[in-house]
């Protein structure tokens, strides 16, 4: 399958089964579009009645230009056939029961009352609720156990809000400090916090233990506050912007992200984004929110067109700042068209239900924390495992081959199918389809290609952005964890690096 599009003056070609990319003229990219189903007569004789009038466009030129198409198909490049199909359901058998992340919930309780907050203010539309240690140290004994042979293991402390469980925080990462070199595994610990508790203990501990932290801001102050407030109804940027600036500082602008969301009320989410990156944060998330019909915050097709324009100046923003040495990262931009992710995780996708799952803080296990609180998911828990194994076989045939609609989607081995909560949010299944969520993410998508074309065909650019990758080389290598080369057992490949096949 081909992709082509237009984007920043660039004519873009993608095949996409084997991922090459190729940035071609105007006469180019309009035979590609012919290539397949047409005759090179046609093709020709097209061609020199839209370019015929050009002096430097003649019928051995197009001829040639044909040729060369011809020879990237041959070479794999072009017109690639999909072969990945029947490997879908296989990959994810072969990983059999191995869990290699937690989600734990220290905290269903909330000191921010956020309007459009998916686990409603934390309690997940249950009971208030904080995780004991001993809750906690079994849910580490249970990820070591079901861990199989894997030895990176990762665990995110969530809410509600994590921080307001703290001492349940740093013992559970003791505990599995103190436990990991006797079973062969080391654990990767990530924090996600609104950011109101943070004081120096917290920085310190973060900075020592946690080698992610996700910041919770949605940007300009007035955006932030009417949406993320706490129960007297008072924003909450004042308290927390001071904080992360000081958390992010220490750790020495690595290993964190400000995660955003926006919504109908500030489609215009570029300007939250870059006053973030004018408040000195470079690592940047910016997600749509995802609300029930009806709601006000609710993104609507009118604003699609407007989403897609505000991902295109993002982009263009991005190649600008990284030329004047002043870049920031954007996390749904951030794609490896030479190293990964491997096939895989192209195919099979999160892992949720399967390698990944939730624990609340009673201890049950739920696909990821956005199915928590929805019973009819709970897959078992921490001290007796999963014991729903026909709710978790549904999940394990979610990739991105099992959803009709994906068949002749161009995107679906980057998104790996798309996220299970929303398809099943927005249609009442799993594998179901969030049209809305797939239009962005394909927005996004030729975005980050684009950007790479960019930094390609840009002389001056490209040595910026190697140098960038040098200086911070092992830093946010976020898609292509050291597992894929010391844990992987799912492809079968005999390659050092499997995440390259």
């Amino acid at each position: 399958m081909v992709h082509q599009y237009k984007l920043n003056d660039y004519n873009i070609v993608l095949d996409t089964c084997s991922g090459s990319v190729h940035a071609v003229d105007e006469v180019a990219y309009d035979i590609i579009a012919m290539y397949e189903a047409s005759t090179e007569e046609e093709i020709v004789k097209a061609m020199m009645e839209k370019y015929g009038d050009r002096e430097d466009v003649t019928v051995e030129d197009i001829k040639l230009c044909i040729e060369d198409v011809k020879t990237l198909k041959d070479q794999g490049k072009l017109f690639t056939e999909d072969t990945f199909e029947p490997l879908a359901g296989v990959f994810k058998k072969n990983s059999g029961d191995v869990i290699k992340a937690l989600c734990l919930h220290v905290a269903h309780t909330c000191n921010l009352n956020c309007h459009y907050c998916f686990a409603a203010q934390g309690k997940y539309n249950g009971e208030r609720a904080i995780m004991s240690i001993e809750t906690a140290k079994r849910a580490i004994d249970f990820l070591i156990e079901n861990s199989g042979t894997r030895r990176n293991l990762e665990v995110d402390f969530f809410g509600g809000e994590p921080l307001m469980n703290w001492d349940v925080c740093k013992e559970t990462v003791a505990y599995a400090r103190s436990i990991e070199k006797e079973h062969n595994k080391n654990f990767r610990f990530t924090l996600t916090t609104n950011g109101v508790l943070i004081d120096d203990e917290v920085i310190e501990w973060a900075n020592k233990e946690c080698a992610n932290v996700v910041l919770s801001l949605d940007g300009r102050k007035e955006v932030n506050d009417r949406t993320r407030k706490d129960y007297a109804g008072n924003g909450s940027y004042d308290r927390i912007v001071p904080k992360f600036q000081k958390l992010v500082e220490a750790r020495g602008g690595k290993d964190y992200y400000m995660r955003g969301t926006f919504t109908h009320y500030n489609t215009d989410f570029t300007k939250d984004i870059f006053h973030m990156a004018d408040l000195g944060f470079t690592e940047l998330s910016m997600e749509p929110v995802v609300s029930k019909p009806g709601d006000d915050a609710a993104l609507t097709e009118e604003d699609m067109p407007i989403l897609k324009e505000q991902y295109e100046i993002l982009a263009k923003e991005m190649i600008k700042r990284e030329k004047e040495g002043k870049p920031i990262t954007f996390y749904h931009y951030m794609i490896d068209l030479t190293g990964g992710p491997c096939i895989y995780k192209r195919i099979s996708g999160c892992g949720s239900g399967t390698e990944y799952m939730a624990v609340t803080p009673w201890g049950d296990l739920y696909p990821c924390h956005q199915f928590v609180g929805e019973e009819k998911f709970k897959l078992g828990d921490i001290w007796n495992g999963v014991s729903n194994k026909e709710q978790q076989e549904e999940f394990r045939r979610c990739n991105a081959y099992a959803r009709p609609e994906c068949q002749d989607c161009w995107a679906k081995l980057y998104c790996s199918g798309g996220c299970a909560a929303n398809a099943y949010h927005a249609t009442g299944s799993v594998t179901g389809i969030y049209e809305y969520g797939c239009e962005i993410f394909r927005k996004r998508i030729e975005c980050a290609i684009m950007i790479k074309v960019a930094e390609s065909m840009d002389p001056e650019l490209a040595k910026k952005v190697e140098e960038e990758a040098a200086a911070n080389a092992g830093i946010n290598d976020k898609m292509m964890p050291d597992d894929c080369a010391d844990d992987c057992n799912n492809c079968g490949s005999d390659d050092e690096e499997p995440r390259r096949c």
